[in-house]
């Protein structure tokens, strides 16, 4: 039996700055923000999107009845959670209409934890093999106004359904994995934002993608030339190609030209929305799905990584005619309606931020052109609508 992704679509909101813009403000050369770090926008959300709402509008947008019936399982993977005891999932449910007879939970591991969610996803489809799981993948990347992280922020979320046989990709049952304690990156419970240690971070993904690759070729028997794309968690589109001109050696110059280009595809979204945290490996995933053509049959390498640390390398076999379910068009329009901010805007937009001491606060959606936004708080309870 076949397990695997059977939808995926995404969600990012209404607002975005222009990265050349951003690098002026901030008295950079443009360039170090759009090919040194190898963004060009940055989703903003406003302060009517939160986890919940961005996961939510996500769902909805490839959601059908039939999907809705099957899915016995809602598993919300986030690095920004909204509660220390309820999970994100759980509003997700209601917001959505999904049926009662469901289990729905919360994981964390930075932004690994989406690729933990599809692995015991599989594993409920192996006993369950007709039902449906539906993976959310959000977040908001905060790292502050003016600080060195600043460039890698964004907002968003990605939708994933998954089912026996599935109509996208079938995942490999093989995959290698590895856990190190070390600080990278890190959000202490007290703070909104994150701190990190950029140049460690990226010497401990790149130290990861090494072992893991290294240790799937040993375990599974495959080598470079049997993949026909390579996709990355993308905390910044660059950082993806600094671990993939790792292993050029590992094939031929063939292999090397086939993967660059396929990168390229997988970045588009990303350089267009910026940092998503558990759903910046997916979203990569998405856009070479939707911007290239391959074959049924291709063989997708996927590298998750979640600082911390947990990494993962696995694989998946593209499905005949995988492209008729997918939601080009719904994407290419979500990007194409948003609303460019200055940055004074963004500015002002990012200093906006919910009450911690339990205040009552009612919010205009009216601004906010998502179907599913957060309208307020009261009684600590955060208050959210569906527009449909």
């Amino acid at each position: 039996m076949k397990i695997g992704i059977d939808k995926i679509g995404f969600f990012t909101p209404h607002l975005y700055i222009d990265m050349n813009k951003l690098a002026l403000a901030r008295d950079e050369e443009p360039e170090k923000y759009t090919i040194g770090i190898g963004q060009d926008e940055m989703a903003v959300a406003p302060i009517t999107q939160d986890p919940v709402t961005l996961a939510a509008n996500a769902a909805l947008n490839i959601l059908d009845e039939e999907d809705k019936k099957a899915i016995d399982f809602v598993i919300f993977a986030t690095e920004s959670g909204i509660d220390h005891s309820k999970s994100a999932a759980i509003y997700v449910h209601h917001l959505l209409g999904l049926k009662q007879e469901a289990r729905s939970i919360e994981m964390k591991q930075a932004c690994y934890a989406a690729t933990a969610a599809i692995q015991l996803a599989k594993g409920h489809i192996a006993l369950n093999p007709e039902s449906k799981v539906l993976i959310l993948a959000s977040d908001i990347a905060r790292y502050g106004l003016n600080t060195p992280g600043e460039v890698t922020q964004g907002a968003g979320a990605v939708a994933l359904v998954i089912s026996a046989e599935p109509k996208i990709i079938a995942l490999e049952e093989k995959s290698t994995f590895q856990t190190d304690d070390i600080m990278d990156f890190w959000r202490p419970v007290y703070s909104d934002i994150a701190y990190v240690d950029g140049k460690y971070s990226n010497q401990k993904y790149i130290s990861f993608f090494s072992s893991v690759w290294k240790a799937y070729k040993d375990k599974v028997g495959l080598t470079l030339g049997d993949f026909e794309a390579l996709c990355f968690h993308l905390p910044y589109t660059k950082m993806g190609l600094k671990a993939l001109r790792t292993i050029y050696d590992d094939g031929t110059e063939e292999d090397k030209e086939r993967l660059i280009d396929y990168y390229q595809a997988s970045t588009i979204y990303n350089r267009r929305v910026g940092n998503i945290y558990t759903g910046s490996l997916y979203l990569s995933l998405l856009s070479l799905l939707e911007q290239k053509s391959l074959k049924a049959g291709s063989r997708i390498g996927l590298f998750s990584y979640g600082s911390g640390a947990v990494g993962e390398f696995f694989s998946g076999i593209l499905q005949l005619g995988y492209r008729e379910h997918l939601f080009i068009e719904k994407h290419t329009q979500l990007l194409a309606g948003r609303k460019e901010i200055s940055i004074q805007e963004y500015e002002k937009i990012f200093e906006q931020v919910l009450p911690v001491d339990g205040s009552t606060l009612e919010l205009d959606v009216t601004e906010d052109p998502a179907p599913i936004c957060l309208a307020g708080i009261k009684n600590h309870m955060r208050q959210y609508v569906n527009k449909k």
